[in-house]
């Protein structure tokens, strides 16, 4: 199997390092996990994927009859994982289907069918993925975020163009970046020991049109043994990222307003994002069992029409993924 046959390489490395290191004196050496994530050819992993947050948005005295407005938004997705083809270099191509997906938003309608984002659902599409669980062709899913990116615009343009609320990026967050805590480790082959932190970067899904990053800061934090095997708690801490890497998903395109709360509103200044984050990946197995992000962000923004004053915004955000069988 592919993901033993990097284990061994792994094994072989180390080995050999430690080896080399046999003869200093007095020097310890900490105890290494090797992380690879290992599919069985034809096999089904399916993943439950939530993405929810509350909205405080307090207005200027003099902007709105009503100081505070409270929104809330989040989408359930069901995804269900198949690996088609595991080559001879260890690179593996999946099929990935989008089972399900129910988007809610209040005020307003509880179930929002008509939020762009359940454009993914029951649309397949494959990726390829390395050992180490990066993904190195994701062309197309891109393509379907382009289409579900065009599914938020009014269709009459009488008006102009007129892009409504959706949940698109919180479809991307939950996606594009499958497998970020072990794929994000610098150097692989040299195993991660407990208390060993390593970077990344991730999105920031939000209601308003943003392109924002959040830095994170993962750690092994203990293994633990079960009945499905060796378990590694990885932990993580966000921060505000200064940047967004520029090969993330461009959505929209050209000029056009938005609708709701949120198109009367313009400059959006991120000032702080605190959180932290907890994931349960399985060694033996080499596939996340299940992760749980929180994260606040707050912001400052400008109102439209030449009016004075900067609405406070509080985002409490929350992400989480669970393996339903396998």
């Amino acid at each position: 199997m592919k993901g033993l046959k990097l284990k061994k390489a792994l094994v072989f490395l180390i080995s050999a390092a430690l080896l080399t290191l046999a003869g200093c004196e007095g020097k310890k050496e900490e105890k290494k996990e090797l992380f690879s994530v290992d599919f069985n050819e034809n096999r089904t992993l399916r993943y439950a994927f939530t993405s929810s947050r509350e909205i405080e948005t307090r207005w200027p005295s003099g902007s709105s009859e009503k100081s505070v407005d409270n929104d809330f938004e989040s989408v359930e997705i069901t995804v269900a994982y198949t690996p088609i083809k595991v080559d001879l270099y260890g690179l593996t191509t999946i099929k990935a289907t989008c089972e399900s997906i129910r988007a809610l938003r209040r005020p307003g309608s509880n179930e929002t069918k008509g939020d762009a984002v359940v454009h993914f659902g029951d649309k397949s599409y494959t990726f390829t993925v390395n050992p180490a669980g990066k993904i190195v062709d994701n062309s197309e899913l891109y393509e379907l975020i382009q289409q579900a990116g065009k599914k938020a615009f009014r269709s009459s343009t009488k008006r102009g163009r007129i892009k409504e609320p959706d949940m698109i990026w919180d479809y991307i967050t939950t996606q594009w970046f499958l497998w970020d805590s072990v794929s994000s480790i610098e150097k692989p082959a040299d195993g991660v020991s407990i208390g060993q932190s390593w970077k990344s970067k991730l999105s920031i899904p939000t209601p308003m049109v943003m392109r924002q990053a959040r830095d994170v800061t993962y750690t092994l934090d203990e293994i633990t043994q079960s009945g499905k095997g060796r378990l590694a708690v990885i932990k993580s801490i966000f921060s505000h990222a200064s940047s967004a890497p520029g090969g993330w998903p461009i959505l929209y395109t050209g000029k056009f307003r938005m609708s709701g709360r949120f198109g009367f509103l313009m400059r959006y200044r991120i000032q702080e994002l605190t959180g932290e984050g907890k994931e349960i990946f399985n060694i033996d197995a080499g596939r996340i069992e299940e992760y749980n992000h929180n994260y606040k962000i707050k912001m400052k923004a400008s109102l439209r029409m030449g009016l004075s004053g900067s609405p406070q915004i509080t985002i409490k955000q929350r992400l989480t993924m669970k393996l339903l069988e396998g």
